[in-house]
C-alpha cells in the first residue's frame, strides 16, 4: 500500500488524486443540460444506449490505436479474478460500436441514430476543465454517407448549446475533411515530403510522430511546429473525386442550415478509419483558457468492419460537460423548484402532500418543508429555491378549506379552494412560459 492511501486509512478519506466530486450547483446545472440534451436529442429521432463503463482492454487497443497516448499513457486498465484484462472507458463511441456489431444492429435496421451520457476514464495530467474522470454527452449515427446528415448533426449540436445557454458570438465551428483511403496516401506522402526536410527541428513527440502518424505533427501546440505547420500541403488541396463531392455537399447544406463555420486546416485526426468531415466547436467564452474545445466529432467509416462488422458509414461527437458548465460560467439556471409550501402544524403538513404529489404528477417542481421550522424559515428556503409560487397551509387556512396561494415576483396573495389549487397552480406556470 502506498504511504498516500495508508494516510487516508488513518484519517480522512478523500476522493482519488484528480477525480472529484459535482455537487450543487454544478450537478444541478449538469442535471438541466442532460435534461434538455434527452429532449432536443429524442425529438429528432436518437435514443439513448448504455453500454459498460468496464470493457476488455483489446476493444479500446484495436478502436482507438495501440500507439495513441490514451492507449499507451492514459488508460486505467487492470487484471480481472480470472486474468483477464478490463479498462474502464476512457471514450464511448469504442463501446457503442462494439454494441452495434455484438448485437447485429445493421440486420434490424439500416440507420441506427443513439446518444449516451456519462463518466469515461483517463489517467492524464488533470486541471481545470480536465480530470480523470469525466462526463461526456456522444452522439452516433450509423449507416448514412449522406453529408446531409453530417451538417443535420453539427446543426443540432449548435442548437443544443444555444438552448442551454451558451452565446452564439462565443461559438465557432471549425471544419476540415481528411479525405479517404483513396486520396489519403496522396497527402501522406506529400506530407511526409514536406516534413522531411525539416524533422530535425520538430518536437520530440512530433519526430516520432513522422514515421508513425505524420498528420499528428499538424495539431501539435509548440510553437516550433505550428510554425513548421504552417506551408504544409493541406487535406482539402488533395481530396479526389468522391471526397470533394462529399465535402462540397456539406458545406451546401451548411450554408442551407444558415450555420456560419471556419475552414481549419489544423484539425486532423490520426487514425485511418477516420475519413471525411472532422469537427470541433470552440467556446471563446473566455471562462476555458487555452483548452476551449467543447465538442469534437467526425466520419469513422471505417471503425464498424475494422472491429469485425460490416462497412458501415459512421459520424458522431462528443461533447465534454465538465468543458461546457465552465464555459457557461454564471449562466443562470432554472429555479430548482416552481413551488413551495409554507406550513404550520401537523395536520397542514399532511394537508399538503397530496397536493404535492397532486402537482408533480403534472410535472411541476415542488419542495415541501417536513422539519417543522418557522414559516418565516420556510418562507426564505422558498425564495433561496427559486419558488415562484408559494402555498401557505396554517390552522386558519385548513379550517376554511382554502390554500393561500402568494406569487413571489410580485407578492400577490390569494385565498384558493383546496380542490382548486392544482389547476390554478398550472394556469400560472403556463403565463411564465414562453410562447
Amino acid at each position: 500500500m502506498k504511504k498516500s492511501e495508508e494516510k487516508q486509512d488513518g484519517g480522512r478519506l478523500q476522493a482519488v488524486k484528480g477525480m472529484r466530486d459535482l455537487l450543487p450547483p454544478d450537478s444541478r446545472r449538469l442535471a438541466a443540460i442532460e435534461r434538455l440534451a434527452h429532449e432536443m436529442l429524442q425529438s429528432q429521432g436518437y435514443f439513448p444506449v448504455h453500454t459498460p463503463i468496464v470493457e476488455y482492454t483489446p476493444l479500446f487497443a484495436r478502436s482507438i490505436g495501440e500507439e495513441t497516448d490514451i492507449v499507451e499513457k492514459e488508460m486505467y486498465t487492470f487484471e480481472d479474478r480470472d486474468g483477464r484484462s478490463l479498462t474502464l472507458r476512457p471514450e464511448g463511441t469504442a463501446g457503442v460500436v462494439r454494441a452495434y456489431n455484438e448485437h447485429a444492429l445493421h440486420k434490424a435496421e439500416p440507420v441506427t441514430l443513439w446518444y449516451y451520457i456519462g463518466p469515461m476514464f483517463r489517467h492524464e495530467r488533470w486541471q481545470r476543465g480536465r480530470y480523470r474522470q469525466f462526463y461526456q454527452l456522444g452522439v452516433e449515427a450509423l449507416g448514412v454517407a449522406d453529408p446531409g446528415i453530417d451538417a443535420e448533426m453539427l446543426s443540432m449540436l449548435v442548437d443544443l448549446l444555444l438552448k442551454v445557454g451558451l452565446p452564439a458570438e462565443s461559438m465557432e465551428l471549425h471544419l476540415n475533411s481528411l479525405g479517404c483511403p483513396v486520396c489519403r496516401p496522396t497527402h501522406r506522402k506529400a506530407l511526409l515530403d514536406y516534413l522531411a526536410p525539416r524533422a530535425g527541428e520538430l518536437c520530440e513527440d512530433c519526430q516520432r510522430r513522422f514515421g508513425q502518424n505524420p498528420l499528428r505533427v499538424l495539431d501539435c501546440k509548440v510553437p516550433g511546429c505550428r510554425a513548421i505547420a504552417v506551408g504544409a500541403p493541406t487535406t482539402l488541396d488533395l481530396l479526389c473525386g468522391d471526397c470533394r463531392t462529399h465535402w462540397d455537399g456539406l458545406v451546401s447544406a451548411l450554408g442551407a442550415l444558415d450555420l456560419e463555420h471556419q475552414v481549419d486546416h489544423r484539425l486532423v485526426r490520426g487514425l485511418d478509419y477516420y475519413s471525411r468531415t472532422t469537427f470541433e466547436l470552440i467556446s471563446n467564452s473566455g471562462n476555458l483558457g487555452s483548452q476551449n474545445t467543447v465538442a469534437g466529432g467526425g466520419r469513422y467509416d471505417g471503425l464498424v468492419a475494422l472491429m469485425g462488422g460490416p462497412p458501415t458509414p459512421a459520424v458522431g461527437f462528443a461533447m465534454g460537460l465538465e468543458r461546457l458548465l465552465l464555459a457557461l460560467g454564471d449562466t443562470e439556471l432554472p429555479p430548482q423548484v416552481e413551488v413551495a409550501f409554507v406550513t404550520q402544524g401537523d395536520a397542514a403538513r399532511l394537508a399538503a402532500l397530496p397536493l404535492a404529489r397532486a402537482l408533480r404528477r403534472r410535472g411541476v417542481r415542488v419542495d415541501v418543508d417536513h422539519r417543522g421550522s418557522s414559516m418565516k424559515s420556510q418562507m426564505k428556503r422558498a425564495n433561496r429555491l427559486g419558488a415562484g409560487v408559494v402555498l401557505i397551509l396554517a390552522e386558519r387556512e385548513l379550517e376554511r378549506g382554502v390554500v393561500a396561494l402568494r406569487q413571489m415576483k410580485s407578492s400577490e396573495q390569494s385565498e384558493v379552494p383546496g380542490d382548486e389549487v392544482v389547476e390554478r397552480v398550472l394556469q400560472l406556470s403556463q403565463q411564465g412560459k414562453p410562447d
